[in-house]
């Protein structure tokens, strides 16, 4: 049986990634003076203007200016050509009083997140989405070095590939949309994308002679960026997550300190299902982990091999239970997760890259000796 599967990402320059990425370097910005701020930061990015809102509580004014400044310019953006404004208020007491609670810390949010893992790839996510990362990432590396003239910020690429009985046999369609200098032309960026992005992106499953190539398939892509779209945050979740080869539970990451279990919870449910998978328990993990504001534990954990699990998942979700504490605080300590780590996280999605203490595989181990002590028991 043949299968199509799809998958996108978007460049750093893209204006939702742009207002992802400045929204988590206002995070580390703010976690670097004070590991134990609190900070919703919603970016709307909208032709000149860069309108940051939301609640940050850290004891200090932070310099948006120059945090928005240094991030438009990594983003390959002119900061002087934007202005800044904010509406950043305090969090909520009703909320402060609910997720600190002493040593202990209640869920900042309600809601189910889902972590995530396939051996399908090295990475442990879906082909396609890893290929379209690739792509992104490569022409934003090209661009940033200098080493492609005439891109410009903006753009995303999409991957579809065919399935027969499960296994990716070939890349059926690509698709590259990418902001270009008004003296660029069709053909040339065609033929500069053919032999410049997509060898190095697709070294490793190539595509072939009968492999639909579209580049900037609506034609001239030169107004881009928030001039041409406007941009917000959190509108990229199947990108920042699994392509949408999953659920997703609707609560974006970006500009979230890690007491939001819509951030933390799901690296942490990536960090079991990731685990699953290496310890050779499945071929693929699911993970739903759903929590209550205000409330430690979890009210429910599901674990669903998709019927590949070497034992059944009734064991697995006892398994889990016994290893993993799902607490808010447990959580923070375990990943590592007070840290200024987060603008990295914004682009190219939020997992199978590393680097994140999400992606380790350092409960193989324990996973592998708690299903053998159960089946002994």
């Amino acid at each position: 049986m043949t299968r199509l599967l799809t998958a996108e990402s978007v460049r750093m320059g893209h204006p939702d990634k742009l207002c992802d990425f400045i929204a988590d370097s206002v995070l580390d910005s703010v976690l670097d003076q004070n590991p134990s701020a609190r900070v919703a930061c919603e970016v709307m990015a909208v032709r000149r203007d860069i309108i940051l809102a939301g609640e940050i509580t850290c004891g200090y004014k932070p310099d948006y200016q120059t945090i928005v400044g240094a991030a438009l310019c990594d983003a390959g953006y002119d900061p002087t050509a934007f202005r800044v404004t904010e509406h950043i208020a305090a969090q909520s007491p009703d909320i402060a009083e609910g997720v600190d609670r002493g040593s202990e810390l209640g869920a900042g949010d309600q809601g189910t997140v889902y972590g995530y893992a396939t051996n399908e790839t090295a990475e442990y996510l879906p082909l396609p989405l890893v290929l379209a990362h690739r792509i992104c990432e490569r022409l934003d590396f090209l661009h940033r070095e200098g080493m492609i003239s005439g891109l410009r910020p903006d753009g995303k690429a999409q991957v579809t590939l065919e399935y027969d009985f499960g296994e990716a046999t070939r890349i059926k369609t690509v698709v590259v949309s990418a902001q270009h200098e008004e003296y660029i032309s069709e053909a040339l960026l065609r033929r500069t994308v053919l032999e410049k992005v997509l060898p190095g992106a697709l070294m490793e499953f190539p595509v072939d002679e009968g492999t639909e190539i579209l580049v900037n398939p609506s034609g001239r892509f030169v107004i881009g960026g928030p001039t041409g779209d406007t941009g917000l945050t959190g509108r990229k979740l199947m990108v920042d997550t699994y392509g949408g080869f999953v659920p997703h539970g609707g609560g974006a990451f970006s500009g979230k300190d890690p007491t939001k279990v819509d951030r933390s919870g799901a690296y942490m449910a990536r960090y079991i299902a990731k685990n699953i998978v290496a310890a050779h328990l499945a071929d693929r993990c699911k993970v739903a982990v759903s929590y209550a504001i205000g409330v430690a534990k979890p009210v429910a954990v599901d674990v669903d091999t998709f019927c590949t699990g070497t034992v059944n998942d009734e064991i697995l979700n006892a398994v889990v239970a016994e290893i993993f504490d799902l607490r808010p605080s447990a959580i923070i300590a375990a990943l590592g997760l007070a840290a200024p780590i987060y603008a990295r996280t914004a682009c190219y999605g939020h997992f199978g890259r590393d680097g994140f203490p999400w992606e380790r595989t350092d409960k193989v181990a324990a996973l592998m000796e708690t299903v053998k002590r159960g089946r002994r028991v």
